[in-house]
């Protein structure tokens, strides 16, 4: 084409379009390697080319319309299209090898020096999946049918600001070209490659075909298992066939989603103005992870839930980075009057607290999930069930988890990969009513009333800091299977039974999503003030000493990295402190001699919410530091005895990554990264570590880098304590843990102790759970805790860690 013309239709394609690239550094990328680009067009289309080339002098490559002159190879442009149209009155595909790559396959196979990278190109003219019999959506949105003139025409006018360009990974042609060949059957076989990956780039921006949500629920409700429940529920309640029919579908109506592709682009234009009013920004992390999934597999995204906003949330960061908006289960509670609706809209699908009370519902539930499953749409359930109101992750639910991994078991013909999410606020939207709910006040249900007494808080501009979304290392469950179950591939899964390993097999999965969450964590300013200050008394610091705690929290994630996909969004104590001022977390008191930082107590309570989010971060080199509260100096061993003692509590706890077997590695990394600090040194004649001597700088820091897990280990002494003190075979696990949780509230109320987790319920009963399973108690014919003198010698090692003045108030509480 005339490059005169070419310059003119692109300066008028800039007016209409604005295309984004993904993934975000596929040109950088490019841009990176040596070798040329042949561009590869899923078909042969001006205005695609036209946006390839806009994308292309953006990210300073070489145009596609340019001549590739190299070596012996030379075609007319650096882009070739798989699909053709060919005649006159009526047109058709030609689907032959384009002539562009079987010269270039073949001139490869001639010429060994000739260095070419083949690089699949998608252009996608808005992104609405294919919804049957709707042929406006189809004429102004993208899907899975090739176009004509007109209908690009308006697709460009009406979606060109929302044009998506994915590049593919860059193949070198070398490997399809055989030296002393035509270049034919190497082409074929570059054909085959291209068309697949396009396949997978379009399912996997575009999400599957759909059908309109009636067309669904007749599916689900055709399914040999749903038809084998209706007629048990006609045997059990007596009602006719029509009335168990109606019964299921009144189930399906309540659960299934009506997605739109309209709302959603009317959702993420609002939310594009909406969230800046709101927040500072949202940073994404590690979203590359998603550019790395196998192709064709079944995502199920399974982020931790720390606010009701995280369902918009993370539709709209998955949508901005060009991928498919996943079918999110949501709490039946949020079915609220037209906010339900368009919930639904969005994707939405519920699901009620309970299965109980229902034979059917549950078998319609998973049967809708089923189908979701196989038709291809990405899923997203929170893994927790609920929102955290600790900051702690919540014990795992293993309700849907267990849904998806039997829907794999019937058919393993496409991969399941669980995408772990960590969300990070500065300042969450719910902290006050978190605070409220964990020192005694009941729960309010969702109400539109509540949203509406909520909406305050949204005309706050900016004073909410910035959002943290960080994606995981996604979890294939054929690897966590084969490590449960090698011959798992052998056995069938019906619908009515399930294998003797299946639960094993859905725990490991659901722990290990659990921690690959806790190490994509992403560490805000606010973390860190609230580990440092909550750790001193009166929750106050003079600004020099908080200036270097903060510093040095920075410098231990440095020295003892906890995973390499946590990100830190500070760089100094002085930045910080500056944005805990400017977000008003952080109080400033004069005085000559030099200024006092603090938190009021509303601030310090709602601050262990923000602490606990990373607290798994801190978790072992401020376990170490315990060891030296009550010590000056110690041996190796006796750190590595008691590391030993407390960390099967302290990872179930935190849901921290080691293995038990790694712990003595992980100890030894510790003390290492302590002593690069300056808060430990060692003396390896004696084989002992000492600390500073007491009242310096580096004693002070290591202390209060102590408090951080201290009251964990408070906790764990107070319910043995609780145990030794009423003997043997005197209390049931229900009556230990009820007496735990008043002892701890009396110990908040006399000693001043602000996080409300001290005497959390959930967590007493964790701690008995495990000492069950670790065999260190027991239950006797009677259902009551029967122990040994294991539990004395747990109890010694507790006087090591504990300081006198500790020990006694506990011992106090419990014997008054």
């Amino acid at each position: 084409m005339n490059r005169t013309l070419m310059w003119m239709l692109r300066g008028l394609m800039r007016v209409f379009v604005r295309p984004a690239v993904v993934p975000e550094d596929a040109l950088s990328r490019l841009h990176g390697r040596a070798r040329p680009h042949l561009y590869v067009l899923e078909e042969r289309s001006l205005s695609d080319l036209l946006a390839l080339e806009i994308a292309c002098m953006q990210g300073g490559l070489r145009r596609p319309g340019k001549r590739l002159k190299l070596r012996d190879l030379d075609l007319p442009h650096s882009a070739v299209a798989l699909e053709r149209r060919a005649g006159v009155l009526r047109r058709r595909a030609d689907r032959r090898t384009p002539p562009e790559l079987s010269r270039a396959v073949a001139a490869a196979g001639a010429d060994p020096a000739l260095e070419l990278d083949v690089v699949p190109v998608a252009v996608y003219w808005g992104r609405a999946p294919q919804r049957e019999k709707s042929w406006l959506g189809l004429m102004l949105s993208e899907n899975w049918a090739f176009v004509g003139p007109f209908r690009r025409l308006v697709s460009i006018v009406f979606n060109g600001r929302s044009t998506l360009i994915r590049f593919g990974e860059p193949r070198p042609i070398r490997g399809y070209a055989t030296v002393g060949q035509d270049g034919a059957r190497g082409a074929r076989r570059l054909l085959k490659d291209m068309r697949g990956e396009f396949r997978h780039m379009r399912a996997d921006t575009l999400g599957p075909d759909l059908s309109r949500r009636g067309a669904i629920i007749a599916q689900v409700l055709r399914t040999r298992a749903v038809r084998q429940a209706v007629r048990q529920e006609i045997r059990d309640t007596k009602r006719t066939r029509r009335d168990g029919l109606l019964v299921a579908r009144r189930h399906a109506l309540e659960i299934a989603a009506n997605y739109s592709h309209t709302f959603v682009r009317l959702s993420e234009r609002i939310l594009n103005r909406f969230l800046p009013h709101v927040y500072d920004g949202i940073e994404v992390r590690n979203a590359e992870y998603l550019d790395r999934l196998p192709p064709a597999c079944e995502i199920v995204y399974t982020p931790c839930h720390r606010s009701h906003f995280d369902y918009l949330l993370l539709s709209y960061v998955i949508y901005q980075r060009g991928y498919a908006v996943p079918y999110v289960a949501a709490g039946v509670n949020l079915n609220l009057p037209v906010i339900g609706r368009l919930l639904r809209k969005g994707g939405a699908f519920y699901i009620r607290r309970s299965f109980r009370g229902s034979g059917l519902y549950p078998i319609v539930f998973m049967k809708y999930v089923d189908v979701m499953m196989n038709r291809g749409h990405p899923i997203e359930f929170f893994i927790e069930g609920g929102r955290s109101r600790t900051g702690r992750l919540l014990r795992p639910r293993t309700g849907m988890l267990g849904m998806t991994a039997r829907s794999f078991l019937r058919d393993t013909r496409r991969p399941v990969a669980y995408v772990p999410v960590y969300f990070g606020y500065d300042k969450l939207l719910e902290g006050e009513t978190y605070i409220d709910e964990l020192m005694g006040r009941p729960k309010k249900k969702e109400s539109i009333g509540g949203l509406m007494r909520a909406l305050p808080e949204f005309r706050r501009r900016r004073q909410h800091g910035r959002v943290y979304v960080s994606f995981g290392e996604p979890l294939l469950l054929d690897g966590v299977l084969d490590q449960v179950h090698a011959g798992w591939r052998q056995g069938a899964c019906d619908e009515n039974s399930r294998p003797v390993w299946f639960g094993e097999a859905v725990d490991a999965v659901a722990a290990e999503i659990m921690r690959r969450i806790n190490a994509a964590a992403a560490v805000n300013p606010v973390n860190l003030l609230s580990v440092a200050l909550l750790a001193a008394p009166r929750q106050a610091m003079l600004e020099a000493d908080l200036e270097r705690q903060l510093q040095l929290c920075i410098e231990l994630l440095k020295a003892f990295p906890y995973s390499p996909d946590v990100s830190v969004a500070a760089s100094d104590g002085v930045s910080i402190i500056r944005y805990g001022e400017q977000m008003g977390i952080l109080e400033r008191r004069k005085h000559p001699l030099g200024d006092v930082l603090r938190m009021d107590e509303r601030n310090a309570v709602l601050a262990t919410y923000y602490r606990n989010n990373v607290l798994h971060l801190f978790a072992m080199p401020s376990l170490v530091a315990c060891a030296f509260l009550n010590n000056s100096a110690m041996r190796h061993e006796d750190i590595q005895r008691l590391l030993w003692r407390v960390y099967p509590y302290a990872r179930a706890e935190l849901n921290l990554r080691w293995r038990e077997e790694e712990l003595p590695g992980v100890v030894d990394g510790v003390l290492a990264a302590l002593a690069q600090q300056g808060l430990l040194v060692r003396d390896a004649d004696r084989g002992l570590w000492r600390r500073s001597p007491t009242g310096s700088a580096e004693s002070v820091s290591l202390s209060v880098l102590a408090q951080a897990t201290i009251q964990s280990v408070e906790r764990y002494y107070l319910a043995i304590a609780l145990l030794l003190r009423a003997g043997r075979s005197a209390l049931s696990p229900e009556a230990l843990e009820q007496r735990c949780v008043s002892m701890a509230q009396r110990m908040s109320m006399l000693y001043g102790l602000t996080a409300p987790e001290f005497f959390d319920r959930a967590m007493f009963r964790d701690f008995i759970d495990l000492l069950r399973q670790r065999g260190v108690v027991r239950l006797d014919g009677a259902g009551r805790l029967d122990f040994d003198d294991a539990l004395l010698t747990v109890a010694e090692d507790a006087r090591i860690v504990l300081s006198e003045q500790i020990r006694s108030s506990i011992l106090q509480v419990t014997h008054s």
